[in-house]
């Protein structure tokens, strides 16, 4: 799965289509070294294909390449990193 990366000064989204259907992570920029994760979203057809799970694995890996911090305000990016203990590194709260 190949994900885009949208980012601007205030905030952006993680995304990635299979088959025309398009899953999301979408987030605030609250410092420069600071992100809310504040929505995921996976449509019914992207279901229990790992949509989700690679959305959070691509903002973990975005957040250490960057240095900042990631606060967990999404249900489910929190219950994520809540069964991924060596993501701690990045959460914030």
């Amino acid at each position: 799965m190949t994900i885009q990366t949208e980012d601007g000064p205030t905030g952006g989204r993680y995304s990635l289509q299979k088959d025309g259907a398009m899953a999301e992570m979408t987030f605030s920029r609250a410092s420069p070294d600071l992100i809310i994760i504040d929505h995921t979203g996976v449509p019914d057809s992207m279901r229990g294909q790992g949509a989700g799970q690679a959305l959070a694995e691509f903002a973990v890996a975005a957040a250490r390449a960057g240095g900042w911090k990631i606060f967990p305000l999404c249900p489910f990016f929190r219950a994520q990193s809540q069964r991924n203990p060596e993501w701690r590194d990045v959460l914030s709260g």
